[in-house]
């Protein structure tokens, strides 16, 4: 028994029902002990949340060295959107959980993405929360979407395509039909990854000072 088949257990209980599948006592059936042995490895419950989130972020990939800041910052912002997914509960478990090495080198690399490439330390401040932000923001709006019963949201969407909606609300209307019947190449598009490039070439201009004042 050690802590990282506790923390391991505890992610197979939260990748498979949520976070709130997860308690001592789940954690220790999976591991075939008694919930009270966990407590040699672990303080609480909140020690293993803590580490289900760093573990979690350990996963994300690190920047191949050498590359350009920009191609650095996407393959840690498009491996932290898979893992994520992939780990479904820890993007709503950001505030209030203490970091650990895993979380502390993530965003040590991705402060480093900026800093390496010659931005100014408030251009790297705003830089690092505008792609955290992105990137948690996203996934919980496509994990949210996943929850969503299909069957329901076709004929919400086919209520508001028609009558006096339509009429007031045109705009709306245009983008719910697209979610019903997607223009051809629509689907061929990587919605995050197109958002994330607007993102980066918005900082390369900030940082050459290209974007007027």
């Amino acid at each position: 028994m050690t802590r990282e088949r506790v923390l391991h257990a505890a992610l197979q209980l939260a990748d498979e029902g949520g976070v709130e599948a997860v308690s001592m006592r789940k954690i220790a059936d999976v591991l075939g002990v008694k919930a009270m042995s966990l407590y040699n490895h672990v303080a609480n419950k909140d020690e293993v949340l803590d580490g289900m989130v760093d573990a979690t972020y350990a996963e994300i990939a690190a920047p191949t060295p050498g590359a350009d800041w920009q191609a650095q910052v996407r393959e840690i912002a498009v491996s932290a959107h898979e893992v994520f997914l992939l780990h479904h509960w820890a993007a709503g478990l950001q505030a209030g959980v203490k970091p650990g090495p895993g979380r502390l080198r993530y965003g040590d690399r991705l402060l480093g993405c900026f800093r390496d490439a010659g931005f100014s330390k408030q251009l790297t401040y705003h830089g690092y929360h505008i792609i955290e932000s992105y990137i948690l923001g996203y996934t919980s709006m496509v994990l949210a979407y996943r929850a969503v019963d299909m069957d329901q949201f076709e004929d919400v969407l086919a209520g508001f395509t028609s009558g006096e909606f339509a009429k007031e609300y045109p705009h709306f209307t245009e983008h719910a039909l697209q979610h019903i019947e997607p223009e051809p190449g629509q689907e061929d598009v990587n919605a995050y990854e197109l958002g994330l490039d607007m993102i980066l070439g918005g900082l390369e201009k900030e940082r050459t000072g290209e974007l007027p004042r």
